[in-house]
């Protein structure tokens, strides 16, 4: 009797183990992108009876998904019914991920629609899709109603998910909400990571909360748990980013005294902001280290050195660097020159600046915008402000810095009705008008004595105004 059933059982774990198999091998295809080679072998392994099962064909959702197309992906679904195995929740969790990073949003939504018509009882990660979808759509009400079904149907949230909630939440502008349920989740036994801290770290100091960033900071550093590059960095830049530059200092030595590494960008973002506070030799010696760690400088990296040694004054040193940048292979960009042309008009040398922005023409860059407003603002403080206004008319384009700087100039200058024709072009041209500049051409046109000046001015801002709205 036991010798008869010994056969059976055996074919049976033979099979078994060569579905395994060939499981293994489409997901090891899949992850090659070789979705081809994966296919092939699905056939030759139903050819030699090995029959795939709804993980063979959920592998191959989650690879057309992620290296072909969602359209792809779906197909599998009708071959799966074909087949006679019916898709479950990862198989739609693959379809709506897929939908999400490909930015269909409404489509994730749908598919999650079609899992229910399916009768499939989706499972946590079909809800976290699900948020993650609803936020990026902006939605966030509907993605905390799916948080609470998450807890009504007894599914206990993960650490994805709770990060979901919390970077949904700041990224729509909700970083107290976010905040509230982070502490929320800590009073139920909800122990977070650095990734969570970090995500709404991040999400604080994007809405200019610093100090309650740097109070959870330091809990995370209280809590046991290490704060990561990633943490430090982020509470650095953004200090950097609201002009708290000796905050953000700080916190870039202590990086430094846990020995945390750096990339050239971190060292580019520090060396800026020692040569903001006019700290050149800080900065000098930052930019030395980062030679001496081996960093490959690439063109910001080059810029910011350029920088350095134009707020210097060597504007020799820097023509040597843009030289050194291109028979590096590097090409420089707007912004390279853009440095120097401001560099040259910041010690007084307007000459030197069009002559440069002149070479830049050359060049065939398309806008020269950023230049073009240093020549205006270096004119203007250097009392040429004809000169200035004669650029500006021959400008294609112009932006709220070149009517700003100019109509500081001629406030500075006492020209207020000229100011008030460039004013009214700032207003005519779409772009949003400073208050500071209305305030200053309107109660200079009244000391000056232009007082029925001022008031049509006054009208026609009113008028702009109500045309906003």
């Amino acid at each position: 009797m036991l010798g008869d059933e010994l056969p059976e059982f055996m074919s049976k774990m033979v099979f078994s183990l060569s579905t395994r198999l060939l499981n293994i091998t489409v997901a090891s295809l899949c992850k090659a992108r070789q979705l081809q080679r994966a296919e092939t072998a699905l056939v030759d392994a139903i050819r030699l009876g090995v029959f795939p099962d709804v993980v063979t064909y959920n592998t191959l959702v989650d690879g057309y998904c992620r290296f072909v197309s969602l359209d792809t992906g779906y197909s599998v679904v009708s071959r799966m019914c074909q087949a006679g195995i019916r898709p479950n929740a990862v198989t739609f969790n693959s379809l709506m991920a897929g939908a999400t990073r490909r930015h269909l949003l409404s489509r994730a939504l749908d598919l999650f629609e079609e899992m229910l018509q399916y009768g499939i009882s989706p499972d946590l990660w079909s809800y976290n899709n699900l948020m993650h979808c609803l936020f990026k759509l902006g939605r966030p009400d509907e993605a905390y109603r799916v948080f609470h079904d998450i807890i009504v149907n007894d599914l206990s949230p993960c650490g994805a998910t709770c990060n979901i909630m919390i970077n949904g939440l700041c990224k729509n502008g909700y970083s107290s909400n976010a905040l509230m349920l982070f502490r929320n989740l800590q009073r139920y036994g909800f122990v977070p990571g650095v990734v969570t801290y970090n995500v709404l770290i991040s999400g604080l100091c994007k809405a200019r909360r610093l100090k309650a960033a740097s109070r959870l900071l330091q809990e995370l550093a209280e809590s046991g748990q290490a704060p990561n590059a990633a943490t430090y960095t982020t509470i650095m830049k953004s200090f950097f980013r609201f002009k708290k530059f000796e905050e953000g200092l700080e916190i870039f030595a202590l990086m430094r005294s846990k020995g945390f590494t750096f990339d050239g960008f971190a060292y580019c973002t520090v060396t800026g902001a020692l040569v903001k506070r006019g700290r050149l030799e800080e900065a000098n010696e930052l930019m030395d280290e980062m030679v001496r760690d081996g960093i490959q400088l690439d063109v910001v990296s080059y810029n910011t050195k350029i920088n350095l040694r134009c707020k210097e004054g060597k504007f020799e040193d820097a023509y040597q660097l843009l030289d050194e940048l291109e028979k590096g292979g590097l090409e420089c960009d707007v912004y390279t020159h853009s440095i120097i042309v401001d560099g040259l008009c910041k010690a007084d040398d307007m000459e030197g600046a069009l002559r440069h922005l002149k070479y830049m023409n050359s060049l065939g860059f398309k806008s020269t915008l950023v230049a073009l407003n240093c020549i205006i603002n270096g004119l203007g403080k250097a009392g040429d402000i004809d000169r200035a206004l004669m650029l500006f008319e021959s400008m294609e384009t112009r932006d709220d810095f070149t009517y700003a700087s100019l109509v500081h100039n001629l406030c500075k200058a006492r020209r207020y009705r000229h100011a008030s024709k460039i004013l009214l072009l700032w207003l005519n041209s779409g772009l949003k008008v400073l208050r500071s500049c209305q305030r200053a051409v309107l109660a200079g046109l009244h000391d000056s004595g232009f007082k029925r000046d001022a008031k049509k001015l006054k009208l026609k801002i009113w008028k702009a105004r109500m045309l906003r709205c």
